[in-house]
């Protein structure tokens, strides 16, 4: 099993993800973390989310636009330690 810790740069909080979510989003609302979203797959962008420090890997291609430090919380997984701008 895979387990990765999440750390939110705002608050500090540091969150435990592991291969039993679906997704990143998942894992912050499994946490109580808001995050807004109008999909689970990549297309819309509204749960767009700077990536701080680590790497994500997409379990599809998301189709909406990304800054190179963004990343879509609705289709990736950590791949390591992360940092986010939450």
């Amino acid at each position: 099993m895979n387990i990765s810790t999440i750390t939110l740069r705002i608050s500090g909080a540091q969150l435990s993800c592991s291969d039993e979510h679906s997704s990143l989003l998942d894992v912050l609302e499994s946490h109580r973390i808001n995050v807004d979203y109008q999909c689970r797959s990549g297309y819309c962008g509204a749960c767009r989310t700077r990536l701080l420090k680590g790497s994500v890997v997409y379990r599809q291609a998301p189709l909406a636009c990304l800054r190179q430090d963004e990343i879509l919380p609705c289709c990736c997984m950590p791949v390591d330690d992360i940092e986010l701008d939450i």
